[in-house]
């Protein structure tokens, strides 16, 4: 029996190097189609699981039973085995509240503005009610199932006042991609990104230009995981857990880069860096000879 992630595209995923940091247990990213997703459910070949994009409603029909919170949101992203019944919970509830605590981002009383109608939109939506956001509206391109249009959102920006994007925009291989103009919102105190890959988004990289409080998803993944660990586990993981697997990914995936004339000095102290640091140096120059 094993434990691991469920989605059908993970080559941007993080989760099975943060589970290592987390617990004793072996952790696969499982791929699986959208026309197989019933066969792999029903063969309950697993302890364990994370659920990711597209499934953290799909696998719904599937659970034998499921958390009070879970079905309160409409989305499950950990179902554990136990016995040949599979049960359901929300652990991104945990995770999204620990990211806005980590981000210093407080919405009492504020407007938030959720882009995307997804599992995590349903998850950021029951997190903002919880810390008394004073309206929260949510955006899609369609704008159906009560949501408004992104145009729609430019006609009231000037009310918003943290954005929150649950939407793939911007996640690795497309990092190019940004989930909304900032440039529209004038009265701006905050943005949060569920993407976690890139650590930090063109959303990200903007907001902070615009001197916005700004936070991108790794935070959220690693308190989720946490709390999905001891599902699986049945045991409870020590605050510390979550900060150190939070501060060595995010060593081991964050990059210095230093530019300059030829001759200044980057080779050299770029190999004290790396050497200081425990981290590759790479220099380019090697890498265009070796092409």
């Amino acid at each position: 029996m094993r434990y691991g992630l469920l989605g059908e595209k993970l080559g941007h995923s993080f989760s099975k190097e943060i589970h290592g940091l987390l617990g004793d247990y072996s952790y696969d990213l499982i791929e699986v189609a959208k026309e197989s997703l019933d066969d792999f459910l029903s063969a309950k070949d697993f302890a364990g699981l994370n659920v990711t994009i597209p499934y953290k409603e799909a696998v719904i029909p599937h659970l034998d039973l499921i958390d009070e919170a879970a079905k309160d949101i409409g989305a499950v992203n950990t179902v554990v085995n136990r016995g040949g019944k599979l049960y359901g919970y929300n652990t991104d509830f945990y995770g999204m509240e620990m990211l806005f605590a980590h981000a210093k981002i407080d919405p009492t009383g504020k407007v938030v503005a959720i882009l995307g109608t997804g599992g995590t939109s349903k998850t950021a939506y029951a997190v903002m009610k919880k810390l008394s956001a004073k309206e929260i509206f949510k955006v899609s391109r369609s704008g159906s199932d009560g949501a408004m249009t992104y145009d729609e959102l430019y006609a009231v920006a000037d009310k918003v006042d943290i954005i929150i994007n649950t939407t793939p925009v911007g996640m690795f291989p497309d990092i190019d991609g940004c989930a909304v103009d900032l440039s529209k919102f004038e009265n701006l105190f905050g943005v949060i990104d569920a993407v976690y890959n890139p650590l930090r988004t063109s959303l990200i990289i903007e907001a902070k230009k615009r001197g916005i409080r700004a936070e991108g998803g790794l935070y959220m993944l690693v308190a989720q995981a946490a709390r999905a660990s001891e599902k699986f586990i049945d045991s409870e993981l020590a605050l510390s857990s979550i900060e150190n697997a939070y501060k060595k990914v995010k060593s081991a995936k964050q990059n210095i880069v230093l530019i300059g004339m030829a001759g200044c000095g980057k080779t050299t102290i770029g190999k004290e860096l790396a050497d200081r640091l425990g981290i590759e140096f790479v220099d380019t120059d090697d890498e265009i000879v070796k092409r």
